[in-house]
């Protein structure tokens, strides 16, 4: 079945049903959620409840759970870095601040932007970062270029990836970095799992990508992909708890119960290969 939903990045009409409430363009093959909302509406989701109950159970409280995942980011990235090429370094996305805390040692200057109003006080307050809270493509930033831009578990999110890639593009000069993480779409698990992959959940995640759709996609925007692996992450049993039986609302009953258990304080490191980290150089 054919639907007329325009493709972001390719503008073709022509959409197929892939899943549910989940398109592929028949041109360019990037698959989006079939979401009929503006943006400021899609904003509204991002309120200060969405990382303390709604994605999260509390995220500011697991800060070290977090910080250790973006040691493992950064350990990657400083395999590719120009110690006199890259020096600053700018997240979109940043919430509470906790990857560009544990960057600043190695940068001169590390900075941020993020829609949320208590993650960006917190990270202003609490870590005495340059961050701002707003829109990305919004803001003015001037004539400032950006060494390394780095946007974690975020693309999926934004309601146009396009222009988000388009004002990078226009804030850095060759030989910059990009560095992101998001599903794979394409991946063993996702391609099982189908339309109950855990990555689609619309209006949360909008956009899906494969190897291939995102190198194109990044490749129209002046970078090459240098690096593209699978990426685990932290987390605690009763985090994985939250999402099967709370969020699912399958049994929140359930994670109730498991919750006052010892166990599910304990923290482990997962990768089900459904999540591409990559690194984009500028040409």
């Amino acid at each position: 079945m054919t639907n007329s939903y325009m493709c972001i990045f390719c503008s073709s009409n022509l959409q197929e049903n892939l899943y549910h409430g989940i398109l592929k363009c028949k041109n360019c093959g990037h698959i989006s959620a079939d979401l009929r909302i503006d943006e400021d509406e899609l904003i509204k989701y991002y309120d200060r409840g969405y990382f303390s109950g709604v994605e999260y159970i509390n995220y500011a409280a697991d800060k070290k759970l977090h910080q250790k995942k973006f040691k493992t980011h950064l350990k990657i990235i400083k395999k590719f870095i120009d110690p006199i090429r890259h020096k600053n370094i700018f997240e979109i996305g940043c919430a509470y601040g906790f990857f560009l805390d544990t960057a600043q040692k190695y940068f001169d200057t590390v900075s941020g932007i993020d829609i949320s109003e208590d993650g960006i006080r917190y990270a202003q307050e609490k870590l005495n970062l340059n961050v701002i809270q707003g829109d990305f493509l919004k803001h003015d930033f001037g004539e400032q270029k950006f060494d390394i831009v780095c946007m974690w578990d975020t693309i999926e999110h934004l309601f146009n990836p396009r222009l988000f890639l388009d004002k990078i593009n226009k804030h850095t000069e060759s030989g910059a970095l990009l560095a992101l993480t998001t599903g794979d779409i394409e991946s063993l698990n996702a391609r099982m799992r189908k339309g109950k992959w855990r990555f689609i959940k619309p209006p949360e995640h909008i956009h899906f990508f494969s190897k291939k759709t995102l190198a194109d996609i990044l490749n129209n925007y002046g970078f090459d992909i240098i690096y593209n692996r699978y990426s685990g992450f932290y987390a605690r049993f009763d985090d994985i708890a939250y999402e099967l039986f709370v969020q699912s609302k399958k049994a929140p009953w359930l994670y109730n119960l498991l919750h006052n258990i010892p166990l599910s304080k304990c923290y482990f490191y997962l990768n089900l290969y459904d999540i591409m980290y990559v690194i984009a150089r500028k040409r």
